[in-house]
């Protein structure tokens, strides 16, 4: 697949100079770039790699001179990162799968497919289920029963989707990645330890045996457009009404959402965050990788929260947050700030009590058993 200069900057909306009729067949970092890649220097910092590789081409920031780097041509970009997305799809050629359906695989006679799609071996597709045109779908993928996909999906190896999961267009689903199984919701017939626990924060009146009995998930999953599922992520089905997922949102790997919660559009959950159920995530929503989100909470709209932050009350809008438990970001910059100075205030406190009182007894400040 080769492109040449002028097509690929034409593609970003950026400018190319120089020989721009030259043809490229990969991307490579500078040191390593042969004479048919195309060397990524968009940061000053990464211009000395390009005398060690062999490129003829580069994308460059924007004013650089590409001449003195001795380059035949050159793109030039305002923002590397988006020029970056434009340019990884260009050379992408996906998962290689060849339009139909592969013999191995076994579709329910009701089940809709849509034109042009590309259904590898070992696929299972239930009864009633609808696949939208160009659906690309990889090996060992299971759709339910009466599940809808849109048009344009990309699933790749081992996805599972259940029975009455709703997906729109253009999906992208990572290998693993799990959407529509049942949410982890139990109940006991008396009240349980978790449940006095939580009312009392930390007294229980008994310790007696209880048996947990499943509530079960009878509601669906439903997904907007241009949503992407990371490998092993999973999304769980409501209880009565639908877990959401907003349009453009993407989540990362091995992130988990629980059953009932509703995530707004354009969010970005990041690597090991869990939502537990029933919790409400606004629009365009950051959680930094490893954050937890607790349940039957709202966090409002543009929250930004940091990594490994432990969400447990309602977040305001427009927030940037961090630590557990969650506080303002800066708040909590400072307290990590007062928290290293605790060793040199101990030791400056100590000196003092000797000033005023004199050598301290041994075990005279031995901490009362708790």
């Amino acid at each position: 697949m080769a492109h040449s200069i002028a097509e690929i900057a034409a593609a970003i909306g950026a400018r190319a100079v120089g020989a721009v009729d030259l043809r490229v067949s990969g991307v490579a970092e500078p040191a390593a770039a042969g004479p048919g890649d195309l060397a990524l220097a968009m940061d000053p910092k990464y211009a000395p790699g390009l005398a060690q590789g062999r490129a003829q081409a580069a994308v460059l920031w924007s004013g650089a001179d590409w001449q003195a780097l001795g380059l035949a041509a050159a793109i030039l970009v305002e923002r590397p990162r988006l020029a970056l997305a434009g340019i990884t799809a260009a050379f992408d050629p996906g998962p290689g799968l060849a339009e139909g359906v592969h013999p191995m695989t076994v579709i329910d006679p009701t089940a809709d497919i849509g034109a042009g799609a590309a259904i590898g071996p070992f696929v299972t597709i239930g009864a009633g289920a609808r696949i939208g045109a160009r659906a690309r779908i990889a090996a060992h993928v299971s759709i339910g029963a009466g599940a809808t996909i849109g048009d344009d999906a990309l699933i790749h190896a081992g996805v599972r989707i259940g029975h009455r999961v709703t997906i729109g267009h253009r999906l992208v689903a990572q290998p693993g990645a799990v959407v529509g199984a049942d949410g982890f919701s139990f109940v006991t017939a008396e009240q349980s330890g978790v449940e006095q626990v939580r009312g009392t924060l930390g007294t229980r009146a008994d310790y007696t045996e209880q048996k947990w009995l499943r509530i079960a998930s009878i509601g669906g999953v439903e997904i907007g457009d241009d949503v992407e599922i990371g490998a092993n992520a999973t999304i769980d089905r409501g209880t009565i009404r639908a877990t959401r997922i907003g349009a453009g949102t993407k989540l990362d790997n091995l992130v988990h959402v629980g059953h009932n919660v509703q995530v707004g559009r354009d969010c970005l959950l990041c690597g090991q965050v869990g939502i537990a159920g029933s919790s409400v995530i606004g629009d365009r929503v950051v959680l930094g990788g490893q954050c937890g989100v607790s349940d039957n909470i709202t966090v409002g709209n543009d929250v930004i929260a940091g990594g490994a932050t432990k969400i447990f009350t309602n977040v305001p809008a427009g927030r940037a947050i961090l630590g557990s438990p969650a506080v303002r970001m800066d708040t909590q910059i400072e307290i990590n700030k007062a928290l290293r100075r605790l060793p040199r205030l101990a030791a400056q406190v100590a000196e003092l009590r000797k000033t005023v009182t004199g050598p301290v007894q041994k075990g005279a400040d031995a901490p009362e058993e708790t």
